[in-house]
């Protein structure tokens, strides 16, 4: 377990609740009984107890092998207003251990320390197939990357051909057979719909860089902790490319610096002390 002083400011109220609440692992729904005891058998920086501990809840969606897709919510804590809504994700590649983890990690923080400062909904796990494949492999359980299959405008027109004439034909990089044809990219679209996010948070690897997407108003941060700030390009179906600039919704990338080998525990630590400042004052709520 990994300990943090909090980041946000500190709410009472929040303590008693979770003095309160049953022990998560105790409430645990099958499914994600099931997710947390693959996921704690796989990744050495999670074990079955930290991810049962997290609370998270089925979404009612499944993956491509059938396994729940989970989520947990901090919503505002009574009369206060958040700054924001932030929609959290990690694993989105399966073969990037680190992004899971990560997330895992930083929901232990705001499980202890949620102040309201903003309204969170995290998925840190949004390709359990991959990960779960031996090796772990890119992309999802139907054999696309999650990170080329969302609806963007150009989609249609681009998506296939960019694959096959740019990428390679990379299978690990094939976009699917249409936009959204995968059930984590319909679920993915349906949280940016219904969730409506201020930000959207994505953590990958192994680039060590933090990348940014959106309206040009809101100024990226020069760097994460460690990690400095670095201008990607976006592909057909991308969450950059759908999101940040079809959508205009912020789309902050953290690129973690290896796909394996977590941070250590104080990189951890100023890469969220510094995201959640960069939230703070950056990112508002847009009614």
């Amino acid at each position: 377990m990994v300990n943090f002083p909090f980041f946000q400011f500190w709410a009472p109220a929040a303590l008693l609740a979770a003095l309160a609440a049953p022990p998560a692992a105790a409430a645990a729904s099958a499914g994600a009984a099931e997710v947390c005891r693959l996921i704690g058998g796989k990744l050495s920086s999670v074990s079955v107890a930290e991810c049962l501990d997290r609370g998270l809840v089925e979404s009612g969606v499944r993956t491509s092998g059938g396994l729940a897709l989970l989520y947990k919510e901090y919503p505002p804590l009574g009369a206060r207003k958040p700054n924001a809504r932030v929609l959290l994700i990690g694993g989105t590649h399966g073969d990037e251990y680190a992004s899971f983890s990560v997330v895992f990690k930083w929901m232990e923080i705001l499980d202890r320390h949620h102040s309201g400062l903003f309204h969170w909904r995290i998925a840190p796990a949004v390709n359990p197939d991959g990960l779960l494949e031996s090796p772990a492999v890119r992309p999802n359980g139907g054999g696309a990357d999650l990170n080329r299959n969302l609806a963007s405008r150009d989609w249609n027109e681009k998506a296939l051909h960019y694959w096959r004439n740019h990428a390679g034909g990379d299978r690990r990089r094939y976009p699917g057979p249409r936009a959204e044809s995968e059930s984590e990219t319909r679920w993915l679209a349906g949280e940016i719909r219904s969730f409506r996010p201020d930000v959207i948070v994505s953590v990958h690897a192994p680039y060590g860089v933090v990348d940014y997407d959106g309206p040009a108003g809101i100024a990226p941060p020069a760097g994460l902790g460690p990690l400095p700030f670095l201008d990607l390009p976006t592909f057909p179906g991308s969450l950059g490319r759908y999101a940040g600039e079809d959508l205009g919704i912020p789309v902050l990338t953290i690129e973690l610096a290896s796909s394996r080998r977590m941070p250590s525990d104080g990189d951890l630590r100023t890469i969220w002390v510094d995201l959640v400042r960069w939230l703070r004052l950056n990112i508002r709520a847009r009614g």
